[in-house]
């Protein structure tokens, strides 16, 4: 059996790494820059362990090029359409980051700032506590908003992640977390086998922001309901794919909203690894690798090109400001806002 600890392994000009590792065998590797895990090694049916997400060696490569690779993602996760939002009254404008939406918090984000950094031993695990203060009106959103996110390697084989935050100004909060999988550890994820537990999903316009709409996913390419091949439809004649370029949508979770519960499960039926995230968030987007071009060179001088890994982030709803018969995202002085995501590894039977 291995040790089960925490400990600062590196420090780096852009950043300190920290090991987490638990008694199975399980580490993963965590900067204080962005909150970002950068590596993440987890069993196969056979008992070999191999890095599942995606990310590079260094601090200063996430800095130069990352589209988010295994980072914090705040103030608020996904998109907000022609970056801005009213808040009783006061219309607030973002940086426009993605066309003419502000995506994941900004040109600034909470992915590119550096969070200070606690080793925690937990009855759960190991676990690294991140804080960060983000000031008010930081990227255009109102009020100090004080976060933390902590990350627990747990005992039973899950990357946990606990955000909290809390405000003294009315404001708006969505954060959650970004790594990109590949359970094979190589290759496309084409063949990756997906249940998403959702009966409906926000269908997009050509700037991928929410028409508004809650449709069902029967009939359709995003119904998951059945675990299916990732690649099975996703060049299927599509509008919506072809917006997203693939699947870039929000799905709308069959579970009651702040009840921790199965999001989705993924397996890898050639190594057998399988990855189940739980989450209190109503909604998930799921993204699977469209705009990687071959471009990022990762660890170990691989390429990254299109669709070598997925993205399974628990949220609220995309836009939600602009659209108020979407689940408030709204915090508010007193209030304390909490999220909890579970990235659960398995090997599949």
């Amino acid at each position: 059996m291995s040790k089960s600890e925490v400990v600062l392994v590196e420090k780096q000009a852009e950043g300190d790494i920290y090991l987490l590792r638990n008694a199975a065998g399980m580490e993963a590797r965590i900067t204080n820059y962005g909150g970002t895990v950068m590596s993440l090694s987890v069993p196969d049916k056979n008992g070999t362990f191999a890095d599942v997400v995606l990310g590079y060696d260094n601090v200063a490569d996430y800095i130069k090029a990352s589209p988010y690779f295994g980072c914090h993602i705040g103030r608020y996760g996904n998109r907000i359409a022609k970056a801005r939002f009213s808040l009783d009254g006061q219309t607030y404008q973002l940086a426009a980051n993605d066309g003419p939406n502000s995506l994941h918090g900004g040109v600034k984000g909470f992915d590119k700032v550096l969070w200070s950094a606690r080793p925690l031993p937990t009855e759960l695990g190991p676990a690294l506590e991140l804080r960060y203060l983000s000031r008010h009106l930081e990227e255009g959103f109102p009020g100090n908003l004080d976060v933390v996110g902590r990350y627990t390697l747990t005992e039973d084989g899950s990357l946990r992640v606990d955000f909290t935050a809390t405000t003294d100004q009315k404001t708006i909060v969505n954060l959650t977390h970004h790594s990109y999988f590949n359970l094979a550890a190589r290759g496309d994820i084409l063949g990756h086998r997906l249940f998403v537990n959702a009966e409906r999903f926000t269908p997009i316009d050509a700037t991928l922001i929410p028409t508004g709409e809650l449709r069902s996913v029967a009939g359709t390419p995003f119904d998951f309901r059945t675990p299916t091949a990732i690649g099975a439809r996703i060049d299927a004649d599509d509008e919506q794919l072809r917006f997203g370029r693939g699947y870039d949508h929000n799905w709308v979770m069959a579970k009651p909203m702040g009840e921790l519960g199965l999001l989705a499960r993924v397996v890898d039926p050639s190594s057998g690894r399988a990855l189940e995230v739980l989450s209190t968030e109503p909604a998930t987007q799921v993204y699977s690798g469209n705009f990687l071009d071959g471009t990022i060179v990762g660890k170990g001088g691989w390429k990254y090109t299109k669709r070598s890994a997925f993205c399974i982030e628990p949220q609220h709803y995309p836009d939600t400001p602009n659209q108020p018969s979407f689940p408030s995202v709204t915090l508010s002085p007193g209030e304390t806002y909490k999220n909890t995501i579970i990235y659960r590894f398995l090997v599949a039977s």
